[in-house]
């Protein structure tokens, strides 16, 4: 067993899953550096809900960001999550969006590109796959883990050999719940291993306490890699922490040879962020407590606060518990998707409906509707044909692949956008999130403005007519 490696989330999934993506690139600046001469395997930084973030709540361009971090990190690779065919929106995109972004994303300063399908499709993940392998970056192919009476070890192994056969470099087994338990994570392991000849990467979550003791298994039973997050943002909804797991395996075999003084450093820093955190009151001590209902019901902690927000917001919030006793006979009815965006979005939301209108299913969503008729892929197991008549009535299944059915959508977008973008890239960013970018455009051009308009003034008073 050689030594093993360390992927750092502080930069995307560990403030994502903490502060809800709210970390400024301006606060990300002073630890670059830092974090550059750790000897980390990668640094996950960009992609997830990083993308819609700055857009949408900080007023930053995604891809000034991530230009921003490869310029000060010379020396460690910048991986992403990207969703497949849904990139890193919320739909299905064509196959000419999807490859562009891929071209952009490595272009831009992206190494490796962490794909994954809510729904573990591969026909999801093709497009994708290729596009990375094209331009030269390295797949990490993600499998959904999940817990139902289909999803096994035969099931995820079986799985991440077609992945390999793919082209995919390397394997992320997702367990973005916090479900993957010890003892099951060193059997998981051992099964891909047996299967498949490529590296293997763990990336989970502390939301049910977990996470630590997972990792231990899944790094004894030959886990090459595994995600964690700078002390002072792990835990809770994040990762187990950095320094934690590089002391624990330190003058063993699975030493990952990394300097504790070196992520002292990285902490400090971080510390005084998380300090700034609290006293704004981004990050709540909420999201730092166990929730053992992540196990009970196999729900995610951010699905958990969202059926909690929904009733709330109908004054309904003693219906919480038949809510979430509801989830997994809906994700029964839908052919056991794994909940990851957006299926847990859209199981979480049905089972509130169900158990609102007192009758399952008297009011049915249009995405719970997409997700029976096949507009999001195949589901694990097959949807009963009278269910599926139930929910979308003499409407067609799609049983191709969803991406087959979109036309191109690239010439549209470069005619539409013609004279309002500055980069190329602003086309992906219209593609994603139209109003959302328009708005963000509209912001940029303004402060141009301003900026123009002061240099002038500035100019006026140097040399006066």
């Amino acid at each position: 067993m050689s030594k093993v490696k360390i992927t750092e989330t502080v930069l995307r999934d560990a403030h994502q899953s903490l502060i809800a993506t709210r970390m400024t690139t301006a606060e990300m600046l002073p630890a670059l550096e830092m974090l550059d001469a750790v000897g980390y395997n990668a640094l996950e930084a960009w992609g997830g809900a990083t993308f819609d973030s700055c857009l949408r709540y900080l007023n930053e361009d995604p891809w000034e960001r991530l230009r921003t971090i490869r310029k000060a990190v010379k020396h460690t690779k910048l991986q992403m999550l990207f969703r497949g065919q849904n990139i890193l929106g919320y739909r299905h995109y064509p196959d000419d969006v999807v490859e562009y972004f891929v071209q952009k994303s490595l272009a831009n300063g992206i190494d490796i590109i962490r794909i994954f399908d809510a729904l573990n499709d591969p026909r999801n993940l093709e497009t994708a796959v290729k596009a990375t392998v094209k331009e030269g970056g390295h797949v990490q192919a993600a499998l959904s883990y999940t817990t139902s009476p289909v999803h096994n070890n035969e099931y995820f192994a079986k799985f991440a050999k077609t992945l390999e056969n793919m082209g995919a470099n390397s394997i992320c087994i997702k367990d973005m719940a916090g479900l993957l338990k010890p003892y099951d994570a060193y059997e998981l392991v051992k099964a891909i291993k047996s299967e498949c000849s490529l590296p293997v990467e763990l990336h989970t979550h502390y939301t049910t306490g977990l996470a630590s003791m997972t990792a231990l298994k899944a790094v004894e039973a030959g886990c090459d890699i595994v995600d964690t997050a700078i002390s002072p943002l792990a835990m809770g909804t994040s990762q187990l922490p950095t320094e934690s797991l590089v002391s624990t395996l330190q003058g063993t075999e699975y030493d990952t040879g990394l300097d504790l003084k070196k992520l002292d450093e990285v902490s400090r820093y971080f510390t005084t962020l998380r300090e700034k955190y609290i006293k704004s009151g981004q990050l709540d001590p909420k999201v730092l407590a166990v929730n053992i209902n992540a196990l009970m019901y196999q729900i995610p902690g951010g699905m958990y606060s969202n059926l909690l927000s929904q009733l709330k917001a109908q004054g309904k919030s003693d219906k919480l518990n038949e809510c979430l006793e509801e989830v997994p006979r809906v994700r029964k009815d839908a052919g056991y998707p794994p909940l990851v965006t957006p299926t847990s979005q859209i199981v979480g939301t049905q089972a509130v409906m169900n158990v609102l209108a007192g009758q399952r299913y008297k009011m049915v969503s249009k995405e719970f509707k997409g997700l029976i008729r096949g507009e999001y892929g195949k589901t694990p197991v097959d949807v009963d044909p009278e269910f599926r008549k139930k929910i979308i009535g003499l409407a067609e299944p799609i049983t191709c692949r969803p991406a087959d059915l979109l036309k191109p959508e690239l010439p549209k977008l470069c005619e539409q956008l013609k004279d309002v973008i500055t980069q190329d890239e602003d086309i992906l960013s219209y593609a994603l999130f139209e109003q959302v970018a328009m708005k963000y455009f509209d912001y940029r051009a303004a402060q141009k403005q301003n900026l123009d308009g002061g240099a002038m003034d500035r100019e006026l008073k140097v040399h006066p007519v």
